[in-house]
């Protein structure tokens, strides 16, 4: 989904399919080869979060914990490119109820999983949706929501 990508925007919890379940050198790779990547986190020292954990019947900070971990691991890869692979990689995060997570790969892929009540995400459906020629589809109202919560957000 991500090797040939241009631009990539993810917005979710602790966007773990992008710090977890892809390679440093192949982030690295990406960015130096001109791939925009924006990635929106739930804040790890807000209010949001703490729900979220209570929602999932979390009381160990679990998910606190594992947000400013992928925080920190991007934060550190973006610290050892150059200067222009690194304004490439830009970091947010957003202190909102959470709703979705969202993947938007090169403004036509968009992998989206909303959050449901007490279950987590990987418990959640995952629609992928392809087509973004549609004016009134799926596709620009997950753009839209991304790009309305990236001007809300603060950059780490």
């Amino acid at each position: 989904m991500f090797d040939d990508a241009k631009e990539i925007n993810a917005a979710g919890l602790s966007l773990n399919i992008l710090c977890q379940s892809y390679p440093d050198h192949q982030l690295k790779r990406l960015l130096d080869s001109g791939t925009r990547i924006r990635c929106l986190f739930l804040d790890p020292k807000g209010q949001s979060i703490r729900a979220r954990e209570a929602e999932e019947g979390y009381t160990d900070s679990t998910l606190t914990t594992l947000t400013a971990l992928n925080i920190s691991m991007l934060t550190r890869l973006r610290d050892r490119l150059d200067t222009t692979s690194a304004q490439r990689l830009e970091l947010h995060v957003y202190d909102e109820t959470i709703r979705f997570n969202l993947i938007i790969v090169d403004r036509g892929l968009c992998v989206v999983q909303p959050y449901l009540p007490q279950a987590r995400g990987v418990d959640s459906p995952t629609f992928v949706i392809k087509d973004n020629t549609a004016a009134e589809g799926l596709f620009p109202i997950f753009d839209q929501v991304f790009r309305d919560m990236w001007e809300r957000s603060k950059p780490v």
